[in-house]
């Protein structure tokens, strides 16, 4: 008996060491590494929406991302906070580091996922079938996304384009490269993405969020336009017009633009679009940086947080200029009404928004912004005011218009997608394109009368504008600031057209840009002069662009500082290539 004891005993023993040694193979599927994940087509399409998902990130377009760029134009400034002061006077230490270090953070950690992507997609996916396609399309666009914004930020950044740079710090360690060498890698990526992808009318997914090809040409001719690229950029847009990306549109009321829910965002004039939680769905947990990752996250963004009135709980950091307020009041629709657009930019109360909306409020549910109490027809029509130093309450991408709910939880917690581009945007570059290579033609104006027509303003008159300086000046100084007015994208705008290297031109936005210092919120048109401050006063030659953060600078030896790190004047190099049209009055 105790020999079979010591027989099975010794048998069980031999099985369980056995049974250990198998064990050890076996990997855990929450532990996986770069290594061992990315080998299949479904590993690959997880991690083209882990793309997705750093591009809502506050470097990226959750906050900073989106609103250092209003705030650097001549129709945003800094009324409360002084977060972005430095950033709206356009004059911020490298040692800052929400604009000169957050935006670079997030928006390499997108390049970094979509190289990784970029690097498996070969051997893990047949070349050339639609997966393929699909995968390696979605990852172009997004990279080329983050260095758009990298660039138009930071003038000169490194280029990563191979996952395997991450392999050693001396690869890692980049030096970066010239402006031009940037735009380069971005036009080549968009060129190929529009020929992997496919358009909105494919339906499903790739019209509900996805990059599409229509994305990719609408973001290539940006592309060709900030280097004044204006033939090859108007081929593009005339494909976009023309249906070749896909059908787009404009939506018939403005307003469908700057909502929240499935029946409003990605509609038909959207080519691309930040993709939000509605307000309520998402968690609790706000993921701010690329480490705070949370099962619970709150899945919106804070450009609420930033621009709402204070009253209601917002931080009230930024505020619509004046110069932007009365540029809608001078300039009635066909029927003698405001033009609709004043409404969905700026939570200013005028008595006709009754009759445009149906509803006794000026912003927000069953309240009013300036005093947050019921609606009385005592309260007078004095403008909204979101800080202790004044400023006009920005509408746009916030819940004021909304009515889904009446006080402001900040964080990351408005649910409206952010529209990166839209079709009006297509036809106003069509527009101008137009103008700088034919001058002011029936072509050009038709396509800004397109714009105007669906907020019911007069068409423009071939006879009013003799000369592409004229046609120009109203495209810049009326049709896009109204059309796009606090939007992410018109510091962009005065990069590309010169206006920070010709005195005129500066003269003409620091004007735009004063404003008054005050409890009360100003819509008095105000002048240098007139008012308390404006934004370029304190404008140092090579700021419009964001120095890079002197921890980055430290930690890399190959780096080089930008013209706000030099203080070098970019005026120089700019005008040997364009010119920049004078002012027309």
């Amino acid at each position: 008996m105790k020999k079979i004891i010591n027989i099975l005993g010794a048998a069980t023993i031999a099985l369980g060491m056995a049974s250990c040694s198998g064990a050890l193979d076996v990997k855990n599927p929450n532990n996986q590494t770069t290594y061992d994940f990315g080998n299949s087509e479904s590993d690959l399409k997880e991690a083209i929406i882990s793309c997705y998902n750093r591009i809502r990130l506050e470097g990226t377009f959750a906050r900073v991302g989106y609103t250092m760029d209003a705030v650097r134009g001549d129709e945003v400034y800094n009324p409360g906070q002084v977060w972005y002061l430095p950033y709206d006077n356009l004059n911020v230490a490298n040692t800052d580091e929400i604009g000169c270090q957050w935006i670079w953070r997030d928006c390499f950690h997108v390049v970094n996922r979509c190289n990784y992507v970029l690097l498996k997609v070969e051997t893990a996916v047949k070349p050339g079938s639609e997966a393929y396609n699909q995968i390696k399309g979605q990852a172009l666009f997004l990279r080329s996304l983050a260095y758009y914004e990298l660039a138009t930020y930071y003038q000169r950044v490194p280029l990563f384009t191979d996952y395997s740079q991450y392999s050693s710090l001396e690869t890692m360690f980049s030096a970066n490269v010239e402006q031009d060498e940037v735009f380069d890698l971005i036009d080549a990526d968009l060129a190929e993405a529009m020929t992997l992808l496919p358009s909105r009318d494919k339906g499903g997914e790739w019209a509900t969020g996805r990059a599409t090809c229509g994305a990719a040409a609408g973001y290539l001719a940006r592309s060709y336009m900030f280097r004044h690229k204006y033939a090859e950029a108007l081929d593009v847009l005339t494909d976009i017009i023309d249906g070749k990306y896909g059908h787009y549109e404009l939506m018939p009321d403005y307003g469908m633009n700057f909502k929240e829910g499935v029946e409003f965002e990605n509609n038909s004039e959207s080519l691309f679009e930040v993709q939000f939680m509605d307000y309520g769905k998402g968690g609790t947990d706000d993921e701010w940086t690329p480490v705070n990752i949370s099962r619970n996250a709150s899945q919106g963004h804070a450009v609420e947080s930033n621009c709402g009135p204070a009253a209601n709980g917002s931080w009230g950091d930024l505020a619509a200029s004046p110069w932007l307020y009365n540029l809608f009041k001078a300039e009635r629709c066909t029927d003698g009404t405001l033009d609709p657009r004043l409404y969905w930019t700026i939570a200013s109360y005028e008595s006709e928004y009754n009759s445009y909306t149906g509803a006794k409020t000026a912003a927000y549910p069953k309240g009013d912004p300036r005093c947050n109490v019921i609606y009385t027809e005592e309260i007078s029509a004095s403008p909204v005011t979101n800080a202790a130093n004044g400023g006009l309450v920005i509408a746009k991408n916030t819940n004021a218009r909304n009515n889904i709910y009446k006080d402001i939880v900040t964080g990351l917690k408005c649910g409206v997608n952010l529209r990166l581009m839209r079709y009006s945007d297509v036809l106003l570059r069509a527009a101008e394109c137009e103008n700088e290579l034919h001058g002011p033609s029936d072509l050009a104006l038709g396509w800004i009368n397109e714009v105007r027509r669906r907020v019911a303003l007069p068409d423009l008159k071939s006879s009013d504008f003799t000369t592409a300086d004229a046609l120009f000046e109203q495209i810049a100084n009326v049709e896009r600031p109204k059309e796009f007015g606090c939007e992410n994208g018109r510091g962009i705008d005065l990069i590309r057209w010169g206006f920070f290297y010709n005195q005129e031109r500066l003269d003409q936005i620091s004007q735009h840009s004063a404003y008054l210092l005050q409890p009360e919120a100003s819509s008095e048109e105000l002048t240098v002069d007139t008012a308390k401050d404006y934004s370029y006063k304190y404008f140092k030659p090579g700021h419009e662009y964001f120095p890079i953060f002197q921890g980055t600078l430290n930690a890399n030896p190959k780096l080089t500082g930008n013209s706000a790190n030099d203080n070098h004047d970019n005026a120089e190099e700019f005008l040997a290539k364009w010119n920049v049209h004078p002012v027309v009055k």
